[in-house]
């Protein structure tokens, strides 16, 4: 159980298995990632919104990797623990004309700085903002040969913004190709559900990740468990996405009825019941077009503690 550190640059901003591993480690082992920002350390703290407007959007999301994990192959399952994302002191947020959940309304660019302290920032008088680093993205690369933008998330992860997965989670992944060829970046210090003005604040990053993994373990996509540190207890989370937020819906839904039914042998119609008096719906995002981004939770204290996975 090696650890290794993999240095942010060169980042890539486009999901291709043809890139080749910058890395490749074994299960078990751990690696720093060292993370610029989603810009690509284009945005600086005195930078002006006029620059703002003339960085190269193709640069985003800028992540780091890919690592490949030995063995790892189809239908096999990754574990990702986090083990901590910790912040560099600085972060940004901005309205870009044309994206965000109320574009129509908020049609001028706009930039804004965040000094930040460990645990807060106050940059936004009156309000005190908690701070709970995570990375936007954490994905395995997708199925196919086609080259793809990292904007939308899917089953591999990716571009998820599911806040829950701050230090102490662990997300789980369905492979896709050989190696896994996980990559990730797109930091947040903060983010509130639903990211509506398309940004959390954005920094620089450092996130330290373990890999697991599980061979011939069915997973459908993304599912997530938050830690006891979480402000609303440890939780099994499903994330789904979809271009239509219904669909993404009812999917994250189902597959936490599916998961019910497999881990702990509930009958389905029991499974369906208790999602309705148990499970906690909430939009993690609304602004990856075409996709948006569904977590469905319900609290560990709810059910039998449970190993999903083998070791």
């Amino acid at each position: 159980m090696a650890t290794h550190t993999l240095s942010a640059i060169p980042t890539h901003s486009r999901w291709n298995a043809a890139i080749p591993p910058r890395l490749t480690i074994d299960a078990g082992d751990t690696v720093h990632f060292e993370c610029l920002d989603s810009s690509g350390a284009q945005v600086h703290p005195c930078m002006t919104v006029d620059e703002f407007q003339r960085i190269d959007r193709g640069l985003i999301h800028a992540i780091t990797g890919p690592v490949a994990v030995h063995g790892a192959q189809p239908g096999d399952v990754l574990q990702i623990d986090v083990l901590e994302v910790a912040h560099k002191g600085w972060g940004w947020s901005s309205v870009i004309p044309g994206l965000g959940f109320l574009k129509d309304r908020f049609k001028d660019p706009f930039l804004f700085h965040w000094a930040l302290d460990q645990e807060t920032t106050a940059s936004l008088a009156p309000a005190i903002v908690p701070l709970r680093p995570f990375c936007g993205i954490l994905g395995v690369c997708p199925a196919g040969d086609e080259e793809l933008r990292t904007r939308p998330p899917g089953a591999f992860g990716g571009n998820l913004d599911v806040r829950e997965l701050f230090t102490g989670a662990t997300l789980y992944l369905p492979v896709q190709h050989a190696g896994a060829l996980f990559s990730c970046g797109d930091a947040h210090a903060a983010q509130g559900d639903g990211e509506v003005c398309i940004n959390g604040i954005e920094c620089p990053a450092d996130a330290t990740l373990r890999f697991h993994l599980h061979k011939a373990q069915p997973l459908a996509g993304p599912l997530v468990e938050t830690p006891a540190a979480a402000p609303e207890g440890p939780c099994w989370v499903v994330v789904a996405s979809d271009a239509d937020a219904l669909a993404a819906t009812r999917a994250a839904t189902s597959r936490m009825v599916d998961l019910l039914v497999a881990r702990w042998g509930f009958e389905p119609v029991h499974a369906y019941l208790l999602c309705s008096v148990a499970m906690n719906l909430r939009l993690s995002q609304v602004v990856n077009e075409p996709m948006v981004t569904v977590s469905a939770s319900i609290a560990k204290s709810v059910l039998p503690a449970r190993k999903l996975f083998g070791a």
